[in-house]
């Protein structure tokens, strides 16, 4: 009797090492939720498939020669409906581009059948509630630690520091750094939701509690832990008229 795969997400498999494909293969046949209807070893041909397969899900290495991980999902991003995307990659540089795209997940290789599990089961989160606008802003972070990215929210992050090619991110008493620079990351930041107030720092604007005048026009951010932060004389227009003044 044939199997049903009704419930399950079609997904299509693309890498260009073939062992990486074999060893997805394994994995996926071995997750109730999946139905691999293909594999794809570069990006021009992964396209393809799309368009003849109709996936619910496209497992996408980020490295191929030609025709990219990225450029598939910024191709796939242009239409009005297109499969979920989990990147699958052995680079863990390309974190913020991929959830610009608005991917499912970023797993790293070697891939771990339980990483992978966690990656379906937001896919699946995401079909149950029926896609929905995507927002132009961020509203995740994917971190690089240890042997994997973990996912930050970007509603709990109080505040961001430059530190030359990377940020900082501050996550109540822990923070992470991030291979981004802090303009990049400004520009997809939430305006409504995060505020730069010096050339190396943005805050959260719920997490200020009030304004500082110390003197000589110099200006602080005072935030919920009491920490005073300066605001720099180019950035202090902005943050005034934030506060209404």
């Amino acid at each position: 009797m044939a199997e049903d795969t009704g419930d399950k997400l079609r997904t299509l498999i693309v890498d260009d090492e073939p062992l990486a494909v074999e060893r997805m293969q394994v994995i996926c046949c071995k997750m109730d939720a999946l139905h691999v209807v293909g594999t794809a070893s570069d990006g021009a041909q992964a396209l393809r498939l799309i368009e003849a397969l109709e996936p619910d899900l496209i497992l996408l290495d980020m490295t191929m020669p030609e025709v990219d991980g990225l450029s598939v999902a910024k191709t796939l991003a242009k239409q009005e409906t297109s499969p979920a995307v989990v990147f699958v990659t052995a680079h863990d540089n390309y974190a913020v581009e991929a959830f610009d795209l608005d991917a499912v997940d970023y797993v790293l290789k070697p891939v771990k059948p339980e990483r992978l599990e966690r990656a379906i089961q937001r896919a699946l989160a995401r079909r149950g509630e029926g896609g929905g606008e995507t927002s132009k802003w961020l509203e995740e972070l994917w971190i690089p630690h240890r042997s994997e990215l973990i996912r930050i929210d970007t509603e709990e992050v109080s505040r961001i520091d430059a530190e030359r090619d990377y940020v900082r991110l501050h996550v109540e008493d822990r923070s992470y750094l991030l291979l981004q620079t802090i303009a990049g990351l400004e520009k997809r930041l939430d305006p409504a939701k995060f505020i730069r107030i010096h050339r190396s720092t943005i805050l959260r604007k719920d997490r200020i509690k009030g304004l500082r005048h110390d003197g000589l026009g110099v200006w602080s951010a005072e935030m919920e832990d009491g920490e005073a932060l300066r605001i720099g004389r180019t950035y202090l227009p902005k943050v005034k008229a934030m506060a209404g003044r």
